[in-house]
Formats: C-alpha cells, structure tokens, sequence
C-alpha cells in the first residue's frame, strides 16, 4: 500500500532539475561547503543532513541575527537550491527572518530518489538541524510550503503544537485532487492536506493566484476556509503558479504577516495563562462567596424581630439603591460605548497604516521569480 502511494507520488509530483542547477565545493579558505556560482556570504551555512529514511540532503541556513522568528522553507516540485538561494536570502533581508531551506532527496546534490515519505524524513532532518545545531526553538519557527511543498509543511505542523506559524504558497488539497475534482480522500490519495489543514493549531496565511494553470485556485481557498487560526489570505488576481513572487503585494503582505506574528504571545504560554487566571479568579470568587456568607445568616436572624415600618423603610432605601446603582451602571455602559466608538475609529486608521506598505519601492526593486525552473506548465505536471 505504501510503496503504491509513494509510486503515484513519484510520477506526478516530483520533477527534479537534471541535472541539477549547482554543484557543492569546499571553500579553501575556510573548509566550509558552498553552492558554486552563488556569491560566497559569511551569514549563509550549506550542510548535508541525515534522515531517518537513510538519504544525505543538502540544506542550507540563513543567518540573520536581527531577526527574532527562523523560517523553514519546502520549496516546489520542480527547483532546487540552486535557484531558491537568491530568493531565499532576498526573503530572509526583507521579511527580517533568518531561514533554512533544503533540497528534498532526490533533489540537487540530496541522495535517494523523491518520494511522499522521503520529503516528511527531508522536513524532519532539516528541523531537526535548526533545533540541534543553531539552538532555534519551536515557538520560533514559521513553516513554508510551496507548492507540493506544502505537503510536508503541515505533515510537520500537525506534529508541533508550539509551532508559531504556517505559510502556504500555492498549496494543494491533495495530491490526487491536483489531477481530479474527487469529493473524498482515497487511501491511495498523497500529501492530504485536506485533512490535516484543520489540525493546525498556529495561524495560516494561504497564498493563491486566482489564474493558477497548475494547482486551481479553489485549492488554496478550501484550505484556508478549513483553517482554526484563519489569517488574512492574499489572492493574487491574475497570479498563475510560478510568477507570485513578482507581485508586489507578494512581499508586503508577507511583512504585515510577519509583523503579526512577532507581536502574538506564544499559542502553549497564553493557553496556560488563560487557564490559570480561570482557576485564580473561581478561587477568589469562592472565597469572598465564603466570607460572605455568615453576614447573610445574620441578616436572615435579625429579620423577624425588625418592625413592619422598618421592613418598608429598609426596602424603599433597597430600591434607591438598586435605582442608583442601575444609572450608575447606565452611565458606565454609555462610557464604555462611547469608548468603544472611539477605539473603532482609531482602529481604522491603523488597518490603513498598516495595509501601506513604507518598503513598497524597495519591494518592487526585488526580482524573486526570475527562475527558469519554476515555469512549469500544466501539460508538464
């Protein structure tokens, strides 16, 4: 069964560039590996990793020590590292992000032949390496998934209930609904995301062009409906499967997002919080209920021996108070309204504020799609 469903996801999903765009050299300098004709940077690392699978893959980490959030990113079914390092460190300066991508096996200068499994071994082994090697932590990281990458982004995100956030690009429901509008998930079916999408604790943000030739439009769309955390999705009209990049309000809507996140606490700490401030307030509740209490029994004692005239006094001075307490409350509510008003004026503004993006001319100076691989047609797919 396995083997069969890592089959038709060899035929359909994977198309590897061959031969691959680059070769790996060590740098005499320093004995440090690098991708040849890429410019050699002191802030990028490129590793080989193991997977639990057996395969080497090559991995490479871009540092940013600005940055307070670490993107890991799977890229699409038919490029390598060779042509995503220009993209990836142009995505690390303007979205301030240290990231690490990697090739899949099969892939570049990975070992191993491409399958389903292989990639979730692929997204491990590159997790893995941030946690171990630069020490990230969970709470820290935002996964990525191009394409058939977002396959093992949420097979990964459905795993860490820490996670801080998840970023599809272009995704697909599954791999048999690329092909066929099926209305149910086979067992044969790969990469179905349509059933993990609603596991996903973290926020989304869903990226779609509405003229996709390649994986339809309603896939982004569905995934995102299906979301706990829905974020703002960005439909990219007139954006087809390779050229989303170019738009500019690809980078922009990408930094608001990023700015979200880095202001939400983390999902584990304020979920314990909530909890124990339910706890802290039930407890004083059923304290001061506690004290309460034997004041009342005195009150319910000193009742019969009180007079008629005293009854009617004490519940005319009730209903005063009860009145003034009532206008008092009447005025706190036409307070609070009134604040309420004022705060939902302010808050339009600063959706204004926030949805211009002040880095707008340096976004579009940024060519991030000018890779030949990435232009795959349908018919090839």
């Amino acid at each position: 069964m396995g083997t069969a469903t890592s089959s038709m996801a060899a035929k359909f999903a994977f198309f590897p560039p061959n031969p691959p765009s680059y070769n790996i050299v060590v740098d005499e300098a320093t004995g440090k590996l690098r991708i040849s004709d890429v410019h050699q940077r002191d802030d990028v690392d490129v590793l080989k990793l193991s997977t639990k699978k057996g395969n080497e893959i090559v991995a490479m980490y871009v540092k940013n020590p600005s940055a307070s959030l670490t993107v890991l990113y799977s890229h699409g079914n038919a490029a390598d590292l060779g042509q995503m390092c220009p993209i990836f460190t142009e995505l690390s300066v303007h979205l301030n992000v240290s990231l690490m991508g990697y090739d899949y096996s099969g892939y570049g200068h990975s070992s191993g032949k491409p399958s389903e499994q292989d990639t979730y071994a692929d997204i491990e082994a590159a997790y893995k390496c941030l946690e171990e090697t630069y020490g990230v932590k969970e709470e820290d990281i935002i996964l990525y998934g191009q394409s058939v990458g977002s396959g093992p982004t949420l097979e990964l995100a459905v795993r860490l209930p820490r996670l801080r956030a998840v970023i599809l690009h272009s995704p697909i429901l599954s791999g048999l609904r690329v092909m066929y509008p099926v209305k149910r998930t086979f067992w044969f079916d790969i990469y179905k995301n349509i059933d993990k999408i609603p596991l996903v604790e973290c926020p989304v943000l869903v990226i779609h062009g509405t003229e996709d030739e390649v994986v339809d439009f309603s896939h982004g769309r569905q995934l995102w409906e299906l979301c706990k955390e829905k974020y703002e999705p960005l439909w990219l009209k007139g954006g087809n499967h390779c050229n989303l990049e170019l738009y500019p309000e690809y980078l922009r809507h990408l930094r608001k997002f990023i700015s979200a996140i880095e202001k939400l606490p983390r999902l584990r700490n304020v979920s314990e919080q909530s909890s124990d401030q339910q706890e802290n307030q039930r407890n004083n509740t059923e304290q001061k209920t506690e004290k309460l209490r034997p004041s009342t029994d005195h009150k319910e004692k000193a009742r019969p021996s009180t007079g008629q005239k005293e009854k009617s006094r004490l519940s005319t001075d009730s209903k005063e108070k009860s009145r003034t307490s009532t206008d008092k409350r009447e005025k706190s509510r036409k307070s609070v309204d009134r604040s309420g008003k004022a705060r939902n004026s302010i808050d339009h503004p600063e959706r204004a504020r926030n949805s211009f993006d002040r880095f707008g001319d340096m976004v579009r100076s940024v060519g991030l799609c000018s890779v030949d691989c990435l232009k795959q047609t349908a018919a090839e797919v």
